[in-house]
């Protein structure tokens, strides 16, 4: 995390490291105590929270927006760019050093292609064809998939009857926000697909991530930037053997980029940092539960785009299901 010392700091899905206390060795000439370090003034975590919910639940308006004047790839590598330039600045102002090992690197180069060249990309390319509400919607399903995932490939991770019944709730959700029982009517199937898959590929990432990259001793600011900049080159030498370079420069969808790498990819990322540096990872990521509420009210007030009963009601129930999965089973007290 930005905000946590290197010392202490782990990558995402890591257990935070023990803190170490200094040597109680008294010195033969004590000084005199220092005088208080008065920390610097930060925003209330939850404005910071409501922040990071707007950034995020605007994303998926912003991606609608620049596929209007720029290939999926090339929203895909704007993003990136400029949410790595973003992090970059941060590591050189924090002084910041990459990670180094040809292992941690190879794990990353798996990472970075699970955790945002994928997903970064797939999610433009649904947006070409489906409403950025849905896609929004789409991307609350990551829980779920998480969930059933980690059944399989977190030993660790038991499964309970509350969480199987949020597991099936969400899901229940899916089918009612695709309308299923009017045989999906209206909606674009690969769109959608690649929407759910997206959000799929979330979890698979983090699981990896959390097999593979803990214990690295490099701080979250490091390993991230890090990840962002080689997903960055996986797009900058994807994105010509599928584009063609721009003929001219559509200035609206351009900004659009712009914002959603800076602050949906960078600055994001940092503010993240910082809240579950204060109030903890479970508290923190109750943000996923108010992005598609945001990327819904976006899409229809914004961008016009209509919006039939099962939409909401079946955001509801996948919000509902995808909470249920995260209630974790009381241990007994030692």
């Amino acid at each position: 995390m930005s905000t946590v010392r290197a010392s202490t700091a782990q990558f995402p899905g890591q257990s935070p490291a023990p803190s170490s206390t200094p040597s109680s060795t008294p010195a033969a000439d004590p000084a005199p105590p220092a005088a208080p370090v008065r920390p610097h003034a930060r925003l209330d975590w939850r404005l910071r929270f409501g922040a990071l919910s707007l950034i995020w639940g605007f994303s998926f308006l912003l991606i609608k927006v620049g596929t209007e004047g720029y290939a999926p790839f090339q929203v895909t590598l704007g993003r990136l760019v400029f949410g790595t330039a973003v992090l970059a600045a941060a590591m050189a102002v924090k002084r910041e050093r990459l990670p180094r090992g040809a292992r941690t690197w190879t794990h990353l180069t798996v990472a970075a292609f699970f955790l945002n060249a994928l997903p970064f990309s797939l999610f433009a390319y649904s947006e070409l064809t489906i409403p950025s509400t849905l896609a929004g919607i789409c991307n609350a399903t990551s829980p779920l998939w998480g969930m059933a995932l980690s059944m399989v490939a977190l030993s660790e991770d038991r499964p309970t009857r509350v969480r199987f019944a949020g597991l099936g709730l969400g899901f229940l959700g899916v089918l009612t926000v695709l309308g299923a029982w009017q045989g999906f009517h209206g909606l674009d199937a690969t769109g959608t697909a690649m929407a759910l898959l997206a959000s799929l590929s979330y979890p698979v990432g983090w699981i990896y991530v959390r097999r593979t990259l803990a214990g690295t001793g490099n701080s979250h600011l490091s390993m991230t930037g890090a990840q962002l900049l080689v997903a960055t080159v996986q797009l900058a030498v994807v994105t010509p053997l599928f584009t063609s370079f721009p003929a001219h420069f559509a200035f609206g969808p351009l900004l659009a980029i712009a914002a959603l790498g800076a602050l949906g990819t960078g600055l994001a990322v940092l503010i993240q940092y910082g809240l579950v540096a204060e109030v903890g990872p479970t508290t923190a990521q109750m943000v996923t539960y108010f992005i598609p509420v945001i990327a819904t009210a976006a899409g229809v007030a914004i961008l016009g785009e209509s919006l039939h009963w099962t939409t909401p009601v079946g955001a509801v129930v996948v919000l509902a299901g995808a909470a249920l999965t995260q209630i974790k089973p009381r241990r007994n007290a030692t």
